[in-house]
């Protein structure tokens, strides 16, 4: 599979039909300048050693050329390896919590793009350990399976939202129980669930959902995030734009706290610990560095295409073009019609 690495030169091939309409404009313009100079027909015969064809040819390979430099500037590259990733480390999901709560802006700038962009940060940090995703707000469902394949993993972050899941609500237990059900079932151990929310349960009864996470062994880490005295939840346009700020039936102004209570007993009922969510973001460096010292196992992840770069075949077939231009005459031999006479 052929893909561009830097897929934004591609737009500068713009300068190919350019380039065309330039050399047609030249080639027309000395024509026409030979014509004011005198007689077509005689200019043509005292200066039949220049080719034309051979001029056009030139140009044709000048424009190739370019052609070929402006696609290895664009990086091509082919998925030629597949590769089974082994490595040692441990499961890890991360949960994060995507009800609308999280736009919340009380953390800068908002509760749901801090979060992502810690997590993406924590991705960075793993070396060996499999990470995947679970969204949860009313309900939870697996984001990205348990991959090696980090680079996947931020993709898949990256279009987490809070309309991700239609169901309304914050079901902290729900994404528990899908972290339990998701992970190996013959593993008593190795099993990490990294759960970031504001902590407002809906119903999902976490706590119930923590002593079954301790039988199975998962143990969890929660990142409470947002503020303790409540603020209000903001509503966007469709453009970003605040519109206003959600309300409940009555017609009063919604607030969204953060219930640490809650987060600390899910940690300390599976012997994890609990963060309050800051602005250096070093929480979750502080649970990478509690995993590190995790027992580990022997993981194994899908086989996944490494690309390499072709940029360089392509570039050197630029180079040969240039240099065929180059060697390439602009006149033709022409026996003259007077050797012999002498």
């Amino acid at each position: 599979m052929l893909r561009f690495h830097n897929q934004i030169f591609l737009y500068l091939l713009i300068i190919i039909p350019m380039l065309v309409l330039f050399y047609v404009f030249v080639f027309r313009w000395k024509k026409k300048a030979m014509e004011r100079f005198g007689n077509l027909e005689l200019i043509q015969k005292l200066t039949e050693t220049f080719s034309r064809r051979r001029q056009i040819l030139k140009a044709g390979l000048i424009i190739l050329a370019v052609f070929f430099m402006l696609l290895s500037l664009a990086r091509p590259q082919l998925g030629t390896k597949l590769e089974q990733v082994r490595r040692e480390g441990v499961d890890i999901f991360v949960a994060i919590d995507v009800s609308l709560s999280m736009k919340a802006e009380d953390i800068k700038p908002n509760r749901l793009e801090k979060a992502k962009h810690a997590v993406s940060r924590f991705i960075d940090l793993l070396e060996g350990d499999r990470i995947g995703l679970i969204a949860f707000a009313g309900e939870a469902f697996v984001q990205c399976p348990l991959t090696l394949d980090y680079g996947a993993a931020k993709i898949f972050l990256d279009i987490i939202d809070t309309d991700l899941i239609p169901t309304p609500g914050t079901a902290i237990g729900s994404a528990i129980m899908q972290a339990v059900k998701t992970f190996e079932e013959r593993d008593r151990k190795h099993k990490v669930l990294v759960l970031i929310t504001d902590g407002e349960d809906h119903g999902g009864e976490p706590l119930k959902a923590a002593e079954a996470a301790e039988k199975e062994g998962v143990v969890i880490y929660t990142v409470g995030i947002g503020s303790v005295n409540g603020v209000p939840i903001p509503l966007h346009s469709e453009s970003g734009r605040i519109i206003g700020f959600k309300k409940d039936r009555d017609g009063q102004v919604v607030t969204s706290k953060l219930d640490e209570v809650t987060l600390q007993k899910i940690a300390l009922q599976t012997g994890g610990k609990y963060y309050r969510a800051s602005g250096s973001e070093s929480e979750l460096d502080k649970i990478y560095d509690e995993i590190s010292k995790m027992e580990k196992k022997e993981l194994a992840s899908v086989k996944f295409s490494q690309y390499e770069d072709r940029f360089q075949y392509i570039l050197i077939l630029a180079i040969i073009l240039l240099i065929a231009e180059l060697l390439i005459p602009e006149r033709r031999r022409v026996k003259a019609e007077w050797k012999g006479r002498f």
